[in-house]
């Protein structure tokens, strides 16, 4: 009996398979049956059955005429029969869809005018949509191209709950500890850091960034290079052999992709580093830059590992199954108490733990403005869908005589609605196919200069970018197509007997939209408008920002002022005084160059960034404990940097030549430093207690400077100078400041060519001025300004667009009521008064509701703006003075047309 039931359900499965064969042949054959035309086959079979049934009822004593018409009754009549075997071998409703965007295309082909404006106004709207979405898919949505991403999380160490992950580096000693856990998987710790890499063949050297990870890396991201290996556990300890790993962009553009290079050696910081192995090319994390990684241990001081204050490196996990991130949250919590207990009252330790999805703390950075801008292009599709269906209505009034004559003939109002949504969704189509060529450039554009932007290498067109494209093609179509169709057969899927009989009563010249039509043009331009109106002022503030960051005073100079950084690594630079002797070299052959005011050395220029702090304790206060008082940026200089970087001297002097090495228990102070830690004394020749190195020294204050920002638009924060020349643990990181009376990027060659003199392996990377350094700290908000801009001019166009559009409908509609008022004695100016007003009056509407929306929607730009609050009065007023000026302007064509009719000519018109 199993047998019988196995062959019976054998058999239903054979027979579900086989139906489904069969139906979807035929559907493949229906539908092959759409362009096959060929109907001589039918004629010839229905007259050869004709005639059949015609002499048998002939034999039956019928005469022919009646045998005729008894066999016509019963098979339907030819057009009958024809159309019912038309229906059985094709697809009816695809034939008349087909049918129906042929016909449009054929329309719009007799409007080229119209077409082309419509196309150009859904390419825009579309191109920069699908863009938008390319970039959020590949950074925000799609999973990160690692095994099981769901499970990862980066790890930080807290001070208090929810703080900002930017900064909150984890010290090595904490990670080792954490290791304990039972809650992950596994864990690994990294850091970002850089290597001279010695130039081979007749190269020259170069600076590249690289990555020191953990043997444990790639296991936790569940990565394998594409060709050798990963470190291994014994090369990843102090003192292990010297291994690297090569990102693929290196290995093709530096060994030509040759696999060979494996087990060979290359240079860096003047140590031998055997390639072990190649990292698959989609790898960039944590983003395209490293070209390269050690091991953890090589990059990084054995004095550290143990290190529970030093605060350098990043840590990620990959969560036990089941793990929640709460509950590793508590363990590691639990872990970090432990440490507070034994180590806190000494240093900067943190005092809890909390993890981030690892895919949200990559797009950290980028995730609001990546949204914002997602909004204001789909506020600028909207516009655009607004404006084409503003068009459409006015199109639609030309044509109103001939739906109504349809209509007479018998089309539903379904039949005649779908055919003008098949017009739009012509129009979007075509515009759709230009705004996805449109989209690949500006997605090209946004990948090459959108610094920071993480996993760019998986930002391209897909098809789920596709099926988006063809959503917003469809949705852009119906929206844009529905409402007009509706109004122009009436407003409804129900005949409407009596607008379409006054519709047959009107002639050519005095068709009329109506007081509905006209309200329906005035509502969708208010909405146009008002969506206009978030666009400006949302803009206008990221603007302002923008122009204020930009003009922030930084307290040193700018113009001619060249920065060159070099990083002095290797054996030869292992001793304070083998950095002081190239230090003091180059600065006297550079200083010597033509056309040199001044030049002088530092470790980062105001604006380049954060680098590191201090703790600092006052005479009296116990270095044991932590510093009551903020830490302060560490900075390096040498006697000549302030002057060079016009930094104005405020308090005693700066360093003396003589303070280099073991001579150099002094510091430099900004202003802030001074009032934050010694209120209204005298900080001159206060004395300070920090640590440089790994020893709690005492120094003299002997100069207070002015302030200078560490990050253009960041809070400022106390600074504190060392001598260069001291052997600083930042002596060997050094910038070239250098200050000329003329064009300052001709001395990048000379200076180039006097470093490599001193040292053939040294290269200098990140040659930049002064200007070009600001400039670089403001590229992020001015990119999102300009975007946005961009995004609100063309919003702005749009509505300018659709209300002169509006107002053309309205004079047109009008021109036999304007002749008439002229008739009876109205002025021009009266006539030019109330069509202004006519087409004014929705965009006050629009311009009041985009104010009360734009109240709202600015507070999502809170994070973004620079010395610009949401609210900003001359924001809102600039974007009221702009919309009503390009309304005016907009309105006035048309009201000037109108006020000069010609009274007669319009009354002989009606």
């Amino acid at each position: 009996m199993a047998g019988d039931a196995g062959r019976s359900n054998g058999g239903i499965a054979d027979g579900v398979e086989g139906g489904a064969m069969r139906k979807l042949r035929a559907f493949l054959l229906r539908l092959a049956g759409v362009w096959r035309k060929d109907e001589g086959d039918f004629a010839a079979e229905f007259e050869s059955h004709l005639t059949m049934e015609i002499e048998d009822g002939v034999r039956g004593g019928l005469s022919e005429q009646e045998a005729r018409r008894q066999a016509l009754i019963r098979h339907g009549g030819y057009a009958q029969t024809q159309q019912a075997w038309r229906e059985q071998r094709g697809l009816p409703w695809l034939e008349i869809l087909l049918r129906d965007l042929s016909r449009g295309a054929r329309t719009l082909w007799r409007a080229p005018g119209f077409a082309l404006a419509a196309v150009a106004i859904v390419a825009l709207g579309i191109g920069a949509n699908v863009a938008l979405f390319t970039l959020v898919r590949a950074v925000l949505l799609r999973p990160l191209p690692f095994a099981q991403p769901s499970r990862l999380v980066a790890v930080y160490g807290m001070d208090a709950p929810g703080e900002e992950a930017s900064g909150n580096l984890v010290a090595p000693g904490d990670y080792y500890d954490w290791r304990k856990t039972a809650a992950f998987e596994g864990m690994a710790i990294w850091r970002v850091s850089g290597f001279n890499m010695a130039g081979a063949a007749g190269e020259l050297p170069e600076f590249v960034e690289a990555g020191s990870g953990s043997a444990e890396l790639l296991p936790v991201l569940g990565v394998r290079p594409v060709l050798g290996r990963w470190f291994s556990t014994q090369e990843d300890t102090s003192g292990g052999p010297l291994v690297t790993v090569l990102s693929w962009n290196l290995f093709e553009r530096r060994f030509h992709g040759n696999p060979a290079v494996l087990g060979t050696t290359m240079r860096l910081n003047m140590q031998a580093y055997t390639i072990v192995g190649v990292l698959p090319r989609e790898f960039a994390y944590p983003d395209g830059e490293i070209a390269l990684w050690v091991p953890f241990h090589a990059d990084t001081a054995a004095k550290l590992i143990d290190n529970h204050y030093a605060h350098l490196a990043h840590v990620i996990g990959r969560l036990m199954p089941g793990v929640t991130a709460q509950a590793a949250d508590a363990e590691l919590t639990a872990i970090q108490r432990q440490i507070v207990a034994q180590f806190g009252a000494a240093g900067s330790v943190r005092k809890l733990v909390e993890t981030r999805p690892m895919q949200s703390d990559m797009a950290r950075d980028v995730r609001q403005p990546l949204l914002v801008l997602q909004a204001a292009v789909g506020c600028l599709l909207l516009i655009g869908c607004l404006n084409l269906a503003n068009l459409m209505v006015a199109r639609g009034a030309g044509r109103r005589r001939e739906i109504a004559v349809r209509t007479a003939l018998g089309s539903s109002r379904l039949r005649l609605c779908i055919e003008q949504v098949a017009e739009s969704l012509v129009l979007c189509a075509t515009g759709g196919a230009a705004g996805m060529a449109l989209a690949m450039l500006a997605v090209r554009w946004l990948v090459r200069h959108w610094n920071g932007l993480p996993q760019t290498e998986s930002v391209h067109v897909d098809g789920v970018v596709l099926l988006f494209a063809m959503g917003l093609v469809m949705l852009t179509g119906v929206l844009s197509g529905l409402v007009p169709a509706l109004a122009a057969t009436g407003g409804g899927l129900r005949s409407s007997s009596r607008g379409m009989t006054e519709a047959l009563k009107d002639n050519a010249r005095t068709m009329s939209a109506g007081a509905g039509r006209t309200r329906l043009l005035r509502s969708l331009l208010a909405a146009e408008v008002g969506l206009t109106v978030v666009l400006l002022v949302c803009a206008g503030l990221l603007f302002t920002s923008f122009l204020r960051l930009k003009g922030e005073e930084i307290g040193c100079a700018t113009d001619n002022v060249l920065t060159m950084r070099f990083f002095l690594r290797g054996h030869a630079y292992r001793q304070p005084a083998q950095i002081a002797a190239l230090d003091t070299a180059l600065l006297e052959k550079v200083r010597a160059l033509r056309g040199v005011e001044a030049a002088g050395l530092t470790n980062v220029v105001p604006g380049d960034g954060y680098y590191s702090d201090r703790s600092v304790w006052l005479r009296g206060e116990d270095e044991n404990r932590a510093s009551p008082h903020d830490q302060p940026l560490f900075r390096t200089a040498d006697p000549g940097y302030f002057a060079a970087m016009g930094i104005p001297l405020l308090r005693g002097r700066t360093f003396a030549e003589n303070e280099r090495l073991d001579n150099h228990h002094v510091v430099v102070v900004s202003r802030l430093f001074a009032r934050e830690f010694f209120g209204a004394k005298d900080a001159v020749g206060q004395v300070i207690r920090t640590q440089l190195g790994w020893d709690v020294e005492t120094f003299e204050v002997v100069g207070v400077v002015g302030d200078t920002p560490w990050e253009l638009g960041a809070q400022e924060r106390p600074m504190i100078w060392f001598p260069i020349f001291s052997g600083a643990p930042a002596s060997s990181d050094a910038v070239l400041v250098i200050r000329s009376s003329g064009d300052v990027e001709q001395l990048a060659l000379p200076v180039q060519k006097i470093v490599a003199s001193l040292d053939a392996d040294l290269p200098v990377t990140r040659i930049l001025t002064m200007n070009q350094v600001l400039g670089l700290a403001t590229a992020d908000s001015q990119r999102n300004a300009t975007l946005l801009g961009a995004f609100a001019g063309l919003s702005l166009l749009l509505a300018a667009v659709g209300l002169y559009g509006v107002l053309s409908y309205v004079v047109a509609q009008r021109r036999g009521e304007i002749g008439i008022r002229m008739a009876l004695g109205a002025r021009r100016e009266e006539v030019l008064r109330l069509m202004l007003g006519s087409g004014l009056r929705p965009a006050l509407w629009g311009l009041g509701c985009g104010i009360v929306v734009s109240l709202g929607a600015t507070q999502a730009l809170r994070a973004t703006l620079y010395a610009t609050k949401p609210l900003d009065a001359g924001v809102y007023a600039g974007t009221v003075a702009v919309l009503l000026a390009a309304a005016i302007a907009a309105c006035l064509v048309p009201a000037w047309r109108a006020a000069k009719t010609d009274p007669m000519a319009a009354l002989r018109a009606e």
